[in-house]
């Protein structure tokens, strides 16, 4: 406890960091301050019970409960990471997006250039579905016609805010904008998703021993996917000496380190999109309505978690497969007089690497299959649906990965202060498991 006073102590000591963090924090409670505008030309005592289920319940918690408060900042920033993933495929399938990405600061300019202008034609189209079909009629109070155009008109200025806030964190704020805008949004269901979940046990069955193991098993869930997020496999390189002048260079050797779980969190993301297809099918063909497309409604059948886990899998080892590139790996060592030993530069190293991410990749992706079905199996052991969303799944994930970034960035400040860091080891590894100034800070969760 003395230890982490001290280390607290030391943060604010430094002035960069101590305006940083304030800056940050500032920038946050306006974002939930206006999350909670409603649109104009909306009764908001005429939504009722607006809440959403489903992947529009996922949309909601990116939100912050924006979605279903019907919010000029209802779409948050998911037409903005839409465009940012939009933009990561292109990279990797159109040559003159690989040959941006390649231009250093003034090729990173002009993609997320283009990443704004898709944003803004990706909240249009969103902007015009979402007034058309979850803003209840009843609840508007002026001409229709004039609502939907400005509700569109709004709910796109209302996007580029959120993007704009995000970028404002990103430069003058500590930790990834994007990132710790979702973030808030998500922790701040949880109050009341806890609140209801203690009433329950008091009121219902359980009790004080049934919340006590809850919140042990909780606790559990969350070290397990902190395990899963910092996993690396460490690939030895030894860069060839040199000596320039009077100085010698390399001759040391360094790690790649690969990443267990290298897609994050877009396979849960990508799977929970198709599995709503099932769904929808009956809706539009009544006589489908006593099949087997049914048990797809429910999130907690044994049909839709064996689904929902196989999917996971095979997206892990597709997006691994588009956004880790062994062959560019094992040039850009080369040109820099790498090499791994025992391994013979060129397609040898290559094949090397792309045997070793193959053989992480495997139970990468079963470990986030078992994070993405846990919520079913808490719901099933009697926790309630809105607390069991933390026991895995996107939201769990997008948590850790982004607390342990700020938590990396904070380190980096005091270990270039001579302050000890956040842990005794003064070590704090992120999602990528190297050192804060070698990871980008643009990157989208």
């Amino acid at each position: 406890m003395k230890k982490l006073f001290t280390t607290l102590s030391n943060i604010w000591k430094i002035q960069e960091l101590k305006e940083r963090i304030v800056f940050t924090l500032m920038i946050l409670l306006v974002y939930r301050f206006v999350s909670h505008v409603v649109l104009p030309g909306v009764d908001a005592t005429l939504l009722g019970n607006n809440e959403k289920s489903g992947l529009l319940g996922l949309l909601d918690m990116f939100a912050g409960g924006s979605f279903s408060r019907v919010s000029i900042l209802a779409l948050g920033v998911m037409p903005y990471i839409s465009a940012s993933i939009v933009v990561q495929l292109l990279g990797i399938a159109v040559p003159s997006f690989q040959k941006m990405q390649k231009e250093g600061e003034s090729g990173r300019k002009k993609l997320n250039q283009i990443t704004r202008y898709l944003t803004v034609a990706i909240t249009a189209v969103q902007a015009v579905g979402y007034v058309k079909t979850q803003v209840p009629t009843e609840a508007i109070v002026i001409d229709h016609a004039l609502f939907y155009v400005m509700a569109t008109f709004v709910l796109a200025a209302g996007t580029l805010f959120v993007m704009w806030l995000g970028e404002k964190i990103t430069d003058k704020g500590i930790g990834n904008g994007i990132s710790l805008i979702i973030m808030v949004g998500i922790i701040a269901r949880l109050p009341i998703a806890l609140y209801q979940e203690i009433t329950s046990r008091f009121v219902g069955e359980g009790g004080l021993i049934a919340l006590v193991l809850e919140i042990v098993a909780l606790f559990a869930v969350v070290m397990f996917t902190i395990m899963i997020v910092q996993g690396v496999r460490k690939v030895p390189v030894q860069y060839a000496k040199r000596i320039v002048g009077n100085r010698q260079f390399g001759g040391v050797r360094q790690y790649i380190p690969l990443k267990v779980n290298a897609a994050g969190v877009m396979p849960i993301i990508f799977a929970q999109a198709l599995m709503f297809i099932p769904g929808f099918i009956p809706q539009f063909f009544p006589s489908l309505q006593n099949t087997w497309l049914i048990q797809f409604s429910d999130y907690t059948s044994l049909a839709y978690s064996l689904t929902f886990g196989f999917l996971i899998i095979a997206f892990t080892f597709f997006y691994t497969a588009i956004t880790v590139n062994p062959t560019q790996m094992s040039d850009d060592m080369k040109k820099n007089g790498g090499f791994i030993p025992g391994i013979k530069p060129g397609l040898a190293t290559s094949s090397f690497i792309d045997d070793v991410i193959s053989k992480i990749t495997f139970p990468g992706a079963v470990f986030l299959a078992i994070i993405a079905v846990l919520p079913s199996v808490a719901v099933k052991f009697g926790i309630k649906s809105e607390f069991a969303h933390f026991y895995g799944g996107t939201s769990l994930l997008i948590l850790v990965g982004v607390v342990l970034d700020t938590l990396q960035q904070i380190e980096s400040y005091l270990l270039m202060r001579h302050y000890d860091g956040l842990m005794k080891t003064g070590r704090v590894t992120g999602r990528t498991g190297i050192p804060a100034a070698t990871t980008g800070s643009n990157a989208v969760i």
